[in-house]
């Protein structure tokens, strides 16, 4: 089953090294159960010194211990290995050092904005800040104040689209870390969203009351406003259903959900900020209505849909026997556009294991946790991502999935993809009210 296995050329040097891992237990899995498995040494596992899933343990475990080793030099900054994130197309070692440019300004400069992220590998963010401060911002600017023009208004919508994902992620990272910046730019680093957030369709400091604050309190159980658990995940009136209650009612259902965990300040501060935003909103159209649309409204419109689609495919496929497990609610992805361009959003199981985990890290810890992970049944897949897998699951084309699928575990690498398909189609079944009480002990 090797063969549906892509390496996407643009993988990052850490997500190639877990593919690689994984695609290696596929194949001598298929290897030890082939007919002339006996004959290429791989028949009574145990007795040769293979484990139950063909894979000589005591040379993956070195193995293993090798990679790790290079996984973990590469985010220290005492090791010699050390590589920085500086640009997100790029891994450190792509980059042409050779010429004048890269030798006189950009070498100065990362060595510059080592000291001003709060960690050295986060190069990149600052490298962001920069990029939005410098064309989000002015731009915006001078669609208020200076010239409003239909084709500057387009292009300026398309640039933000563009810089959302990205954006969001950091966000994602600065909401839990509570800064990405060095503490000497703390105010700095404290204000920045108070800017930037609304240009990239967030409204201020709802995404940390709504993620940090609650959704990882809940961890998609049924009292989690965006679980997945009581809706059919590949139906689309269950989805339309989904994203109109969050896109019209999210600024009520949250703070109302506070007040039913007894968090009355918690459910005044989100109140307040969302109803702020929605305020400023109206004003910003009421004195300049063309600009207000293109910079604000319409990626605030487009995000609350990215998010919504975001989340269903992060929480789609659901163990029924163990809603409740982390690694049997959510999903790892190993894929470009969700680690390479979000910060190792793919690593979602990881992220909900221990949410104060820097993105960095989470390869890392994948790889440590994989006889756990396999243990528990957790899913893996590749060369999709999120917003693909809700489209894929909404045009119920399992067989695309189960390619994208990679097998972990002697349960999953048994599968054929028949097997796959059957495997994930009762991962995406509607939870009951009843089994909702039974496994969630609500």
């Amino acid at each position: 089953m090797e063969k549906y296995i892509v390496f996407h050329p643009k993988l990052t040097k850490p997500d190639r090294i877990v593919l690689e891992a994984l695609a290696t237990d596929v194949k001598l899995f298929s290897k030890s159960t082939a007919p002339n498995g006996a004959a290429n040494g791989f028949a009574n596992g145990a007795a040769n010194g293979f484990g139950s899933n063909g894979y000589d343990k005591c040379h993956g475990n070195s193995k293993n211990a090798a990679v790790l080793s290079k996984l973990d030099a590469l985010n220290d900054p005492k090791d010699a290995q050390f590589e920085p994130t500086v640009f997100s197309d790029n891994d450190v070692d792509q980059i042409q050092w050779d010429t004048n440019f890269n030798r006189h300004m950009l070498i100065p400069y990362i060595r510059v904005a080592r000291s001003v992220v709060r960690v050295e590998t986060d190069v990149v963010m600052l490298t962001h800040l920069l990029l939005y401060f410098s064309t989000s911002v002015p731009s915006a600017l001078i669609l208020f104040f200076w010239r409003f023009t239909w084709i500057h208004a387009v292009m300026h919508f398309i640039m933000q689209v563009s810089y959302m994902g990205t954006y969001t992620l950091m966000m994602h990272q600065h909401i839990h870390m509570r800064g990405i910046l060095n503490h000497r730019f703390a105010i700095f680093d404290h204000l920045f969203p108070y800017v930037t957030d609304p240009l990239m369709g967030h409204t201020w400091n709802s995404y940390y009351y709504h993620h940090v604050k609650h959704h990882h309190i809940e961890g998609n159980g049924p009292d989690d406003l965006s679980s997945t658990v009581r809706y059919q995940r590949d139906d689309l009136l269950h989805f339309l259903h989904y994203f109109g209650r969050f896109f019209f009612v999210i600024w009520f259902d949250l703070p109302c959900y506070f007040i039913r965990k007894q968090k009355p300040l918690l459910a005044a501060k989100a109140f307040f900020w969302e109803i702020s935003n929605y305020v400023a909103l109206v004003l910003l159209y009421n004195w300049q209505p063309r600009p207000t649309i293109f910079v604000f409204a319409l990626p605030l419109f487009l995000l609350r849909i990215g998010l919504m689609v975001g989340n269903w495919g992060q929480h789609a496929f659901v163990d029924a026997h163990e809603p409740e497990s982390d690694y049997r609610s959510s999903i790892t992805l190993i894929d470009v556009a969700s680690n390479r361009y979000s910060f190792n959003d793919g690593y979602h199981t990881s992220h909900h294991l221990n949410p104060l985990r820097h993105w960095r890290d989470h390869p890392n810890a994948f790889l440590k946790g994989k006889e756990l992970y396999e243990t528990q049944g957790a899913l893996v897949f590749h060369n999709i991502d999120y917003f693909m897998i809700t489209v894929r699951l909404l045009l119920k084309d399992y067989d695309h999935l189960a390619k994208c699928m990679v097998p972990i575990g002697n349960e999953q690498l048994a599968m054929s993809l028949a097997d796959r398909v059957s495997f994930l189609k009762l991962h995406t079944r509607q939870f009951s009210e009843e089994e909702i009480k039974e496994k969630f002990k609500a």
